[in-house]
């Protein structure tokens, strides 16, 4: 049975004996940390300042651009709705480039440290797959958004045809159009199925009246009557501010039977087009009466007339 003499005895050796193991494991960390440090000092702390100056130097230029961009917009005091398009993108702009700047510089952080960035990156790849494969349809109206704010394709209070639906638009984001409806219904289109857009209410519009005649008057005298209507209505207090050029009486566009269909093109200012084109048809409609010029027919009837009966001889 062993003593506690012979315990304290051989107690020192055991301890002696151990203190160069751990001496040297020791002195091993210490030269590990060491070589760890002069590494970062010598590569990772220039690549760090070299990460550090170029996202510097992007997030100036990013910055500059969205300065320019919201002064111009300030300047649009006229287009209130081009203005707000601008300053979206702006945001847009910024925080896009804020977060791919910021990806980077983690990016070299993790690098400069020692992080190996295969798995982190072979990682991000396939999340980022399936997100893709997962949310295409939404990427795809993002996409399409932007280039129809940047592109000015239209606006919001513009009428336009899209996804064959025309309407009003009332609201405009990077995914969906919403559109109103002559009859008071929202559409609300995915910016993915645009493809074609026809914008009714850039720059001007043109209101066609088509008057149809009976075939057998005048040609001469028809085309007469109808210009001084449609300078009439040029002419008038209420319409010279909105009618921007002379109408145009083209002349007899087709025959069908007994019935000529005569043209009547205004070019007015956006969205101002029904009420010219409602004045017309009323003064059309009086002076043809006035001057007692037959409208056409769009359909011929031939009225038969019976037979009459022969009372029976007696």
């Amino acid at each position: 049975m062993m003593t506690l003499t012979t315990f304290f005895a051989g107690a020192p050796g055991q301890l002696s004996a151990s203190i160069p193991h751990d001496e040297h494991i020791f002195r091993h960390v210490l030269e590990g940390w060491s070589n760890d440090l002069e590494n970062f000092v010598q590569h990772g702390i220039p690549q760090l300042l070299f990460a550090f100056l170029l996202a510097f130097l992007a997030q100036q230029i990013v910055l500059f651009f969205v300065r320019r961009m919201k002064l111009r917009a300030d300047h649009l005091v006229g287009n209130s709705t081009r203005s707000s398009q601008l300053r979206t993108m702006a945001a847009i702009l910024r925080a896009t480039a804020y977060g791919i700047i910021g990806f980077y510089v983690l990016t070299q952080v993790l690098a400069a440290i020692g992080v190996s960035l295969g798995p982190f990156i072979a990682s991000a790849g396939v999340i980022g797959l399936g997100i893709s494969f997962g949310a295409q349809s939404i990427f795809k109206d993002m996409l399409t958004g932007i280039f129809i704010l940047v592109e000015d394709q239209y606006a919001v209070g513009d009428t336009i045809t899209i996804a064959s639906l025309t309407g009003t638009v009332e609201d405009l984001s990077l995914r969906v159009t919403k559109l109103r409806g002559g009859d008071g219904t929202v559409y609300i289109v995915p910016n993915s199925q645009i493809t074609t857009v026809q914008n009714l209410s850039r720059d001007f519009a043109v209101g066609t009246l088509n008057v149809s005649v009976d075939a057998r008057e005048e040609p001469t005298r028809v085309i007469a009557l109808l210009t001084k209507i449609a300078n009439e209505v040029r002419t008038d207090e209420a319409f010279k501010d909105i009618v921007i050029s002379n109408p145009d009486i083209l002349g007899v566009d087709a025959i069908k039977g007994f019935e000529a269909v005569y043209p009547i093109n205004v070019r007015v200012r956006v969205n101002q087009r029904d009420g010219v084109m409602r004045a017309l048809r009323q003064r059309v409609l009086t002076a043809f009466a006035k001057e007692k010029i037959a409208l056409g027919a769009s359909n011929t009837t031939i009225a038969m007339p019976l037979p009459v009966a022969t009372p029976p001889a007696v």
